[in-house]
């Protein structure tokens, strides 16, 4: 009787540490409000898509790429594209109207906060990058490299709008509000 309820604690500790490592290798709980932060793109969608020059060409190499990141990787791709989001395109972007650049402001500061939350996750080796992954991100800098800065980052606000519907559908998000 002993050995059997042994075997069955065994057993479920082995499964629980299996299903709680699955877990945490897949997603790491972002904890903003995706909400305000898709309000204050939609707010500013209209004057920065107006001043793409570029209409038929696409930085995040189409939503395709990003739709076939495996699971395990999601961490990782939100990572390097927070990354270049706040290291190229927030800073390359320059924005005349006050208005426009206090959203982008807001945008950039809640994404920094998530670049906080992932740099956790990856402080506890959930948030591991494959070869693979930095392959998908590297042709996203290569894309933007193609344009010239200011067009490259207007064009990269201007799809914002992919990126924030991907961490969306990827990540569980809880409402820091």
């Amino acid at each position: 009787m002993k050995l059997q309820c042994v075997s069955l604690w065994l057993l479920g500790t082995i499964l629980m540490l299996c299903s709680v490592d699955n877990h945490g290798l897949r997603r790491c709980l972002i904890s903003t409000d995706m909400d305000h932060i898709e309000d204050s793109f939609q707010e500013i969608k209209r004057a920065i898509q107006a001043k793409d020059t570029f209409p038929n060409v696409t930085i995040l190499s189409t939503l395709e790429t990003l739709q076939i990141i495996k699971p395990l990787d999601v961490c990782c791709v939100t990572k390097n594209l927070l990354a270049f989001y706040v290291d190229r395109v927030f800073k390359d972007h320059q924005e005349p109207n006050p208005k426009i650049l206090r959203k982008i402001s807001s945008i950039a500061n809640s994404f920094l906060y998530m670049q906080k939350t992932l740099r956790q996750c990856q402080e506890q080796r959930q948030c591991h990058c494959r070869q693979e992954v930095t392959n998908v991100t590297r042709v996203i800098h290569d894309n933007y490299d193609q344009l010239e800065v200011r067009s490259a980052a207007v064009k990269s606000l201007g799809e914002l709008d992919i990126f924030l519907a991907w961490i969306a559908k990827n990540h569980e998000v809880t409402s820091s509000a």
